[in-house]
């Protein structure tokens, strides 16, 4: 697909590989044939190297304050937002001083408010499928702040999945049912706290996954700026009772959880860091869905790479004392791309070894890679085993910004952090920050042994994550 004939909001390409086919306009996916099944739509395109490198270009574009012109401003979404409240149309659900929010600026220099406490835990399907240990460090910090289940924070599970994944993985989505989705999600988090004896609002939904950020924010614009729309998903929520007053409920900002970290960073260093982690080199990757998609969200920090890069992820590992070593694929995509990792994985595979991988260890000779999505953790943590197929035994080991920053909190690598969920290898990491591996395993071990026998231990009271009161 040619960027220039790439439909709004599918970015699927962004991994790379537009060589590969094009898209014919007017052309429409009838018979479930073409380039890996993806449709008559895509050819062959049969372009020249030079010319593949030249339409593929775009994909590393750099999304930074020295490429991008900043004087050349769009419209903040948010002026707009409050115009339709206060015309009655919709309700905004406000960051009050009661969710202790901190002000960090975006790309363009705008406020956004993070809310610290009274949030809502919206969790990621992938993460709490393949990659366990992300959510719980996550819950694991709020609970070493202090903070009180069912009143400071709020993990239940009446939520759903927000469906980009079927979007942007397969096409058969529309804008309509993706915004019912988000709209519905985000009515639980302003009501949810009625339950338990607050008034609406109490909970701030806080995003886990980083495709639902960039989705939740995308479809947040086209919610404000199409009225029709709007009245298409009123209808829809009406018949799910998910109104307020007859009016749609959006939220104030859309918040991500790396935010969170990152506006906790030097609490979490200075409050409940334990290990010396200055020995420690480390390489982030960022998620397109993070700061490439709706850009001008994503959160900059002047103290941070000279404001440059976007500093979730790099503030944290910073703020911990460790090393933050540049490398020359900063800018790729993890290789994941949706729909490349359902029909044409071994290009997701070559892409994550030879763009991301490869060049994390020979460049950076890295000790680890963080990043602050589900998908680009599980497609470089699952797949660098190919390499050795092809002898490239490249190898780095692959966890979250929170993962991370928990391990250097003290949190136990097996029962908190759950590296035994990883793909990467990660015993040597662990062991050079002075954590005894394999005592650590033999510990989790006797755990699971009491665990058979009923003797459990919750991160989380299992009576307030099904929407009840404790």
């Amino acid at each position: 697909m040619k960027p220039t004939e790439q439909s709004p909001g599918n970015h699927n390409a962004s991994a790379a590989g537009a060589g590969a086919g094009t898209m014919k306009p007017g052309f429409h996916n009838t018979d479930g044939q073409g380039i890996a099944g993806h449709g008559s739509f895509f050819q062959q395109t049969n372009l020249s190297g030079a010319d593949a490198a030249k339409a593929t270009e775009w994909v590393r574009k750099q999304i930074d304050r020295r490429t991008l012109d900043l004087a050349d401003r769009m419209d903040d979404i948010r002026d707009h937002m409050w115009e339709l409240e206060k015309d009655g149309q919709i309700i905004v659900h406000r960051i009050t001083d009661e969710h202790e929010p901190k002000m960090v600026k975006t790309l363009f220099g705008w406020d956004k408010k993070i809310p610290t406490k009274q949030l809502w835990h919206h969790k990621s399907c992938g993460q709490c499928g393949n990659i366990p240990g992300y959510p719980t460090s996550l819950l694991w910090f709020m609970n070493k702040f202090g903070f009180v289940p069912g009143k400071d924070y709020l993990d239940e599970t009446d939520q759903t999945s927000c469906t980009a994944w079927n979007y942007h993985g397969s096409g058969i989505g529309n804008v309509e049912s993706l915004a019912a989705v988000f709209l519905r999600n985000f009515h639980q988090a302003y009501v949810s706290g009625k339950q338990h004896g607050f008034e609406l609002g109490h909970f701030f939904p806080l995003v886990h996954c980083g495709t639902s950020f960039g989705n939740y924010k995308e479809i947040r614009k086209y919610l404000i700026e199409s009225s029709e729309l709007r009245e298409k998903v009123t209808k829809i929520l009406g018949k799910l009772g998910r109104l307020v007053d007859g009016k749609l409920v959006i939220p104030e900002e859309i918040v991500h959880y790396s935010e969170w970290v990152h506006v906790m960073r030097n609490r979490i260093a200075s409050e409940l860091q334990t290990i010396d982690m200055s020995n420690i080199r480390v390489t982030m990757h960022v998620a397109c869905h993070y700061y490439k998609m709706v850009h001008e969200d994503a959160v900059y920090d002047a103290e941070t790479l000279n404001g440059n890069r976007t500093a979730i992820g790099t503030a944290i590992a910073e703020a911990l004392g460790a090393q933050v070593i540049d490398y020359s694929t900063w800018y790729d995509c993890c290789g994941f791309g949706f729909r490349h990792i359902i029909s044409e994985r071994e290009f997701t595979r070559s892409f994550t070894m030879d763009r991301k991988i490869k060049v994390a260890r020979q460049e950076a000779n890295a000790d680890v890679m963080i990043g602050n999505d589900t998908g680009c953790i599980t497609t470089m943590d699952k797949n660098q085993w190919i390499g050795k197929a092809h002898g490239q035994n490249f190898q780095v080991p692959i966890m979250a910004d929170v993962q991370l920053a928990a391990l250097a909190c003290g949190a136990d690598p097996f029962k908190i952090v759950q590296l035994q969920w990883h793909a990467s290898p990660c015993e040597e990491l662990v062991e050079k920050m002075g954590i005894d591996w394999n005592k650590a395993k033999g510990d989790f071990e006797k755990y699971l042994k009491q665990v058979e026998q009923g003797n459990i231990e919750y991160l989380y009271n299992p009576e307030l994550a099904l929407g009840g009161k404790a």
